[in-house]
């Protein structure tokens, strides 16, 4: 699902970063600087955001290009699904973020159900790892793998975090007007069929 013109940009991104990272020839260098400079004005292009701002979003990942790793938490209760509305743009969204170093997945997946939502809860199971360029999200500059873990209910109680406004449980035919950056409908409904049928295999890609 991601356009071609992304993928083109995404790929000169990471050639530049490992050709900055480990090449020791100034030429080369130089070289590969141009590089990222195309991939910038690829980006700036299709996107309309000003080319300062993607040039940052570049130049602050240093090393061996890898993609990075998103976190997402599914918790039902009573057939209803937790959902956090994000402050940063109005959606709503399965509690979640960034991997953190020194963290396991479900850690991670515990750590930030707890921040956004307030419940406490244990990971059950890992339902999935996407691939985001397979999914309906808006373009990204990075290539990110989604992993989804079920999660069960042990404590807490509804409190809304730093960057949450709201949090709430919805059934499966009356979703809010969800943040399609973090999640996707379909996504949802995924999750809604490891709830319906947990014989249900992990999703990949």
């Amino acid at each position: 699902m991601e356009p071609k013109w992304l993928e083109w940009a995404k790929q000169l991104q990471s050639i530049a970063q490992a050709g900055l990272t480990y090449s020791k020839d100034v030429y080369d260098l130089e070289r590969f600087e141009e590089i990222r400079k195309i991939s910038v004005e690829i980006m700036s292009q299709h996107t309309g955001l000003d080319s300062q701002i993607i040039t940052d979003l570049f130049a602050n990942e240093t090393g061996y290009a890898t993609p990075k790793v998103d976190i997402r938490a599914v918790v039902f209760k009573e057939n209803k699904i937790l959902m956090v509305k994000e402050k940063m743009d109005g959606g709503w969204s399965l509690p979640g973020g960034w991997a953190d170093i020194g963290l396991t997945p479900s850690e991670v997946a515990v750590k930030e159900v707890k921040e956004e939502s307030g419940f406490d809860v244990k990971v059950v199971k890992l339902i999935g790892v996407l691939d985001k360029k397979r999914h309906p999200h808006p373009p990204s500059p990075y290539h990110t793998y989604k992993l989804f873990y079920q999660c069960k209910i042990i404590g807490g109680h509804s409190k809304e975090g730093i960057e949450t406004s709201a949090v709430g449980f919805f059934p499966e035919n009356s979703l809010p007007p969800l943040s399609i950056e973090r999640n996707t409908e379909s996504q949802i409904q995924l999750a809604f069929k490891h709830l319906h049928n947990p014989q249900e295999p992990v999703w990949f890609d």
